[in-house]
């Protein structure tokens, strides 16, 4: 495998030659697909849309496209491309009454007006909680190129579909003998079931939104400890791993975190071309940030989040974390905030800059800057950098302002409520959700200026997204098409 063959062999990147080195320009055509969480595998929460409501009201129904519901709780963030609207839930919005009871649902939605297509409904695995927690559906977003979808489901698996399902009269899988075949059905290309066949035992749930470079999509696994929240049952089952998008067949894979997993592995990879070097980042559930040549799985070179005093303390009260929100590549950067599960409340935490063109085990006296200690807490969301900008969020509720070049911090702002979701800079505007059910629109820039909030009805925890002129919010039980009317 060449590195053109690593390249996305779609219109989502473009390849740029600069004084003879290559790189991948993640700026993408947003306007034209919005294929991914983060829109591009660099992650990077910012989008090239323009006319984007400033105000909406779902009491009013100002700026209001159309709305649909969806299960009682939703965690998987929107995804738009081909004409349809993507979103994990869980099955307490019943759509199809043959496929009852606690399951998690990936749901495709007609992108124009609303209308419901078709879903891959799958029951929860027999061990519960410990593997996955009654009742929190599918969070993963899927990854879309052409007409396959990849996402991971609640039962630990690596799924491909057919974006069309079954609408186009046709069973494109591998497998013929699938029990569910109606028009409001998933078509499924293949499974890759990670416990069965990788041993990975899922601390919770499996919620990766995975990325495909090439031929290879990449996968976090969700390898966790056990229901004491002491034992490890599989340090050896891979944490990380590369599969082929065609076939489902395991690539490579890496168990780096092993023993040292402190709870679940909840994030999301990365990926981009630094200095001409191709890169995929994991996230460990040790704290640790990886990085990896895309066709080996050959570690490129690592970094430690946690400062050498900090200790994990069981339940969360420690001063050790993990991952939730997603690394950003920027500008040969990686940008990443530490945090932990959200029922372990909030502490204090780090964000850092990391230099990714250096190369082997990189010590934090290298980091490019960092906040942290008490000028930054637990963090579940994921960056956006935008004309020397950077905007995060704290699960504390507060916004941050920053330089993305020295992170000098220009301005907070307080949301008075939980923030489980990211901020997404587009059309001069940042948009943000919390716990309470509110959404913040501010302006862009180093001047903080809040444009307008309102209360989508029941809490936000995703985060929004925009395609075409249209903004896509999830509440708990219901997506949102926002468009100036």
């Amino acid at each position: 495998m060449t590195l053109k063959n690593l390249l996305p062999k779609n219109k989502f990147t473009r390849l740029h030659l600069f004084i003879g080195a290559i790189t991948v320009s993640t700026i993408g055509y947003y306007s034209a697909e919005q294929a991914m969480w983060g829109g591009t595998p660099a992650r990077n929460m910012v989008s090239l849309e323009t006319n984007l409501p400033t105000k909406f009201d779902p009491n009013s129904g100002l700026n209001i496209k159309w709305t649909t519901a969806l299960g009682s709780q939703t965690y998987g963030n929107p995804t738009i491309a081909g004409g349809k609207v993507f979103v994990g839930t869980n099955n307490q919005g019943l759509r199809n009454p043959k496929q009852g009871g606690d399951r998690g649902v990936l749901m495709a939605f007609r992108e124009s007006d609303g209308k419901f297509l078709w879903q891959h409904a799958n029951p929860k695995l027999a061990a519960g909680r410990v593997n996955d927690w009654p009742q929190q559906g599918v969070c993963s977003s899927p990854f879309i190129e052409g007409d396959r979808l990849y996402y991971v489901s609640n039962r630990c698996e690596v799924v491909c579909l057919d974006t069309e399902g079954f609408l186009d009269g046709e069973n494109d899988g591998a497998s013929k003998t699938e029990a569910d075949t109606s028009q409001i059905d998933a078509d499924i290309i293949w499974k890759l079931d990670m416990m069965g066949e990788l041993d990975v035992f899922p601390h919770n749930l499996a919620v990766c939104s995975p990325i495909a470079v090439g031929d290879l999509l990449f996968v976090v696994t969700a390898n966790g400890v056990d229901e004491g929240h002491i034992h490890i049952p599989s340090p050896l089952a891979p944490s990380f791993i590369a599969v082929n998008k065609n076939t489902g067949k395991l690539v490579w894979e890496d168990a780096s975190p092993g023993t040292n997993i402190m709870h679940g592995q909840w994030s999301n990879p990365a990926y981009s071309v630094i200095n001409g070097v191709p890169q995929v980042i994991f996230p460990g559930g040790d704290g640790v940030i990886y990085s990896f040549e895309p066709e080996t799985g050959k570690l490129i070179w690592k970094f430690n989040c946690n400062p050498p005093e900090a200790v994990y303390e069981l339940g969360g009260s420690g001063t050790k974390s993990d991952f939730i929100g997603t690394p950003v590549i920027f500008d040969n950067k990686v940008y990443i905030g530490l945090g932990q599960d959200p029922e372990h409340g909030e502490g204090i935490s780090h964000l850092w800059a990391i230099d990714a063109t250096k190369k082997g085990d990189i010590p934090q006296s290298a980091a490019v800057w960092h906040r942290g200690y008490k000028d930054f807490n637990r963090t579940m969301s994921t960056v956006a950098i935008h004309d020397g900008l950077l905007y995060t969020a704290d699960l504390s509720g507060f916004i941050y302002c920053l330089s993305a070049l020295t992170g000098e911090l220009y301005w907070t702002y307080d949301t008075y409520a939980a923030i489980w979701g990211s901020p997404y800079v587009a059309d001069g505007k940042v948009y943000i959700g919390d716990e309470d059910g509110d959404i913040a629109v501010l302006k862009t820039g180093k001047q903080k200026e809040l444009l307008y909030e309102v209360n989508m009805g029941s809490a936000v925890y995703t985060t929004p997204v925009a395609k075409s002129g249209v903004l896509y919010v999830t509440n708990r039980a219901t997506l949102f098409a926002l468009q100036v009317r």
